[in-house]
C-alpha cells in the first residue's frame, strides 16, 4: 500500500539553518503527463547555504522547500492522453531530476534568469520524500542496484550540468585545451586551486589534475598560471569566487579564451578590474553561466556513464533534521573535498553503513 503522507523540509525563514523544519504533508498524486518519484538522495550546493541565510541574489517563496539536486525511483506514473505521451519509463526506472522541469534545451533567456531553478524563488526544492514531476524533464538513469548508486548520482545534476554548459554551452572545449579546474576526462590539460594541499592531493591523486595550486602560500596564482602554460594563458577558467578572484582570472586566461562565471563565494577587496580594456586586448570571452539544461545535463550523464566517471562523495547524512543541519553546516566550512563539486549527500534511505563515511 503506498503512503499517503510523507515528511517534507521547508525554510520558514532565511534566519539560518535551525530555520529548517520538518512538516508532515500529503504524498502528491501525479496528474497528466507527470510521474511520482520516490527520492533516494539529495545534494547539497553552496546555494542552498546562501538561501538559508538570505545572501543569494534572488528572491525566495515564503515557506521554500530547499535544495535542487535529486535521485530517485519511479513508483507511480500518472495518466495519459493520446495527445500527451509519456516517455519511456516505468515503475522501478532510477531517474535523475535537472534543476528545473522546465529548461529543457538551449540557453535560459528569460527574464528571470537564475529564478527557473526550483529552490531559487519561485518553485519548491526536494527535500522531501516523493515529488510529483513532468515525466518528459526526467533523465533516466542506468540501473541502480545500490544505495551508492543513488547517492554518486545525486551528486551530479547541478554542478555537472553547470560545467558542460561552461565547456560545450559556447565555444566548445577541444582535446588539448588548457583549463583551470579539472577537466581531465574530456582531454583537457587541468590545473585546479585549493586553499587546502590535502584537496590538492586528492585531486592530483585520485582525478588526475596535471598541476595545482595552493592559492593561500600562492596568492598570485595567476602568474604561477602563466608560468605553468608558458605565458600563454588558460583556455577556460571556471570563476567561481566572482568579484574577489575576478582580477586574476582575467590574468590567468589567455588570449580568445573563455571566463565563465558560475559563482559569488569571495567577497570583492578593492575595485573591480577593468574588464572591458582585457576584454579588448586579450579578444577573450566573459560568460555568466548558470545551471545547464536537461539536455546538457543528459550530454553529461551519457558521457559519465560512458567513461564509467562519479564524482566523489564526501560525506552522506541522514535524512533527519539534526543531520541536515550538519551537513549544511559541513558545506559552509568548506571541509568537503573540492569547491566546484556537491560532496555532500543526504540520503532517505538506512544508509547507516554509508552515513559519515569517505568513500
Amino acid at each position: 500500500m503506498s503512503p499517503t503522507e510523507q515528511t517534507v523540509f521547508r525554510l520558514t525563514g532565511q534566519n539560518g539553518f535551525e530555520d529548517l523544519q520538518p512538516f508532515r504533508e500529503p504524498v502528491p498524486k501525479p496528474s497528466v503527463g507527470e510521474v511520482l518519484v520516490k527520492v533516494r538522495s539529495v545534494s547539497l550546493n553552496y546555494r542552498d547555504i546562501a538561501i538559508a541565510k538570505a545572501t543569494y541574489p534572488l528572491a525566495i517563496k515564503d515557506n521554500v522547500i530547499p535544495c535542487c539536486d535529486m535521485a530517485g525511483e519511479v513508483v507511480a506514473i500518472g495518466p495519459t492522453t493520446e495527445l500527451f505521451r509519456l516517455p519511456d519509463l516505468v515503475v522501478g526506472d532510477a531517474v535523475l531530476a535537472p534543476i528545473s522541469p522546465s529548461f529543457l534545451y538551449g540557453g535560459d533567456k528569460r527574464l528571470d534568469g537564475l529564478d527557473f531553478a526550483w529552490s531559487s524563488g519561485k518553485q519548491d526544492g526536494v527535500l522531501r520524500e516523493y515529488i510529483a514531476i513532468p515525466a518528459h524533464s526526467l533523465i533516466k538513469l542506468p540501473p541502480c542496484k545500490a544505495p551508492r548508486d543513488f547517492v554518486q548520482w545525486a551528486a551530479t545534476p547541478c554542478t555537472v550540468s553547470t560545467v558542460w554548459n561552461a565547456f560545450y554551452g559556447n565555444t566548445p572545449l577541444k582535446p588539448g585545451d588548457t583549463v583551470l579546474v579539472l577537466a581531465k576526462a574530456a582531454g583537457a590539460t587541468t590545473i585546479v586551486t585549493s586553499s587546502s594541499d590535502k584537496k590538492l592531493d586528492f585531486v592530483q591523486a585520485q582525478l588526475g589534475a596535471d598541476y595545482r595550486i595552493n592559492y593561500k602560500s600562492t596568492p598570485d596564482w595567476a602568474a604561477e598560471v602563466q608560468r605553468i602554460t608558458d605565458g600563454k594563458g588558460v583556455d577556460y577558467v571556471i570563476e567561481i569566487g566572482g568579484p574577489g578572484t575576478m582580477q586574476q582570472s582575467l590574468a590567468a586566461v589567455g588570449r580568445e579564451g573563455v571566463i565563465n562565471i558560475v559563482g559569488f563565494l569571495a567577497e570583492l577587496q578593492g575595485n573591480l578590474p577593468d574588464v572591458t580594456m582585457i576584454a579588448l586586448i586579450k579578444s577573450i570571452v566573459v560568460r555568466g553561466v548558470t545551471g545547464g539544461s536537461k539536455q546538457q545535463l543528459e550530454e553529461a550523464v551519457r558521457f559519465m556513464s560512458a567513461r564509467g566517471l562519479e564524482l566523489p562523495v564526501d560525506k552522506v547524512f541522514a535524512f533527519k533534521r539534526d543531520e541536515i543541519i550538519a551537513a549544511l553546516k559541513y558545506v559552509e566550512s568548506g571541509s568537503h573535498i573540492g569547491k566546484a563539486v556537491p560532496h555532500v549527500v543526504v540520503d532517505l534511505e538506512d544508509v547507516d553503513a554509508l552515513k559519515h563515511t569517505t568513500p
